[in-house]
């Protein structure tokens, strides 16, 4: 079941808010002595999260199936990056990672119990169902917060971003769990930033008539322009616009690039196209990063949600160019920087 995005919480008493986690999303089938941990596009994680399974057995009944989500909790909040490790073809890493920082998971509903189907009970059943099933859990098995009042919601909502979490949840009462359906909410943070657009990738249908995405950047404390994310979701049109506004800013773009060695390092790899700052990885080896240029000149107002270490944790969204402001005050110093939350209230308790 999926969520719709919506800009604030909803009000009355017919709903049911929870702390949207930021993870793996993945239902648990178990069915005697086999688990399987499955993501979304269907594929079984058990491989890479051995240290969940026997906890798994344990602590399910019998038969049953779990929609949750699999994190990595320290003592900063919840790491991603840690996380996004675990994916890793050698067994041996695997291996050793699972020992080194354990993943846990979190839960959030029941589908189905021993016989029962319970995707068309109403939420509030099952969540109930859910709380009596995981009253004896203990780590690395979780029970989701949920609260009733939507003030407690928007405390959470402040408070807990700082711990790595994506927002809040909001589910109808009596709502089924309707399979790919936008039947619940979600409402996630979102930020204002300046941003030095420092060049910009074709799109993979239209090279050299369509942008695909501006590659952003902000100055470090040293002068260095670090390389933060991109931003993308433009019309057609506005892409083509894009083309021809940033033509002029192409001009000479590499000869005093801040990337420049980066560029340089792409072409002496004898593949003869520019790559972006941070090269290839296992994680975009089936995608081109070819980038062209653009003299670091103009500044973007992006909306990005919260950022993963010093780059935006997701795509961030154009809003409009700020031609009032200098390339050079577009600095991490305006980042809103949000405390960390202590999690160990949700996890030293297995609740």
């Amino acid at each position: 079941m999926l969520a719709k995005r919506v800009g604030e919480l909803p009000v009355g008493e017919t709903w049911i808010f929870e702390p949207k986690w930021d993870g793996f999303r993945a239902l648990v089938f178990r069915d005697g002595d086999e688990i399987q941990i499955q993501s979304r596009d269907e594929k079984s994680l058990n491989r890479y999260f051995p240290e969940l399974i026997d906890p798994l057995l344990s602590h399910l009944p019998a038969r049953a199936v779990l929609d949750g989500e699999i994190v990595v909790a320290r003592e900063t909040g919840l790491d991603f990056e840690a996380l996004q490790l675990r994916i890793h073809p050698a067994a041996s890493r695997v291996k050793i990672l699972s020992r080194q920082i354990p993943a846990s998971i979190v839960f959030f509903d029941l589908l189905s119990e021993g016989d029962r189907d319970l995707r068309g009970e109403p939420f509030q059943s099952r969540r109930q169902e859910l709380e009596s099933l995981l009253s004896s859990a203990s780590p690395p098995i979780h029970l989701t917060p949920a609260t009733y009042d939507s003030a407690v919601a928007s405390d959470w909502f402040r408070r807990f971003e700082g711990a790595g979490l994506d927002g809040v949840m909001a589910k109808p009462l009596s709502g089924a769990y309707q399979s790919d359906k936008r039947v619940m909410l979600k409402v996630k943070h979102e930020r204002d930033c300046d941003c030095v657009v420092a060049g910009f990738r074709w799109h993979k249908n239209g090279e050299g008539v369509a942008v695909g995405s501006l590659l952003l950047g902000l100055f470090d404390n040293a002068g260095g322009l670090q390389h933060v994310g991109v931003c993308a979701s433009f019309t057609q049109e506005k892409r083509r616009e894009l083309t021809e506004f940033l033509a002029p800013y192409r001009h000479d773009a590499l000869a005093a690039h801040p990337w420049k060695l980066w560029a340089e390092h792409g072409q002496g790899a004898g593949d003869g196209e520019h790559r972006m700052p941070g090269g290839q990885s296992r994680w975009s080896q089936a995608k081109d990063l070819s980038w062209e240029p653009l003299r670091p000149e103009l500044v973007a107002e992006v909306a990005y949600e919260h950022m993963q270490g010093s780059r935006f944790r997701h795509m961030a969204q154009f809003r409009r160019w700020r031609t009032d402001k200098k390339p050079g005050d577009c600095t991490y110093a305006q980042l809103e920087v949000v405390p960390p939350q202590e999690l160990m209230a949700i996890f030293a308790s297995g609740r």
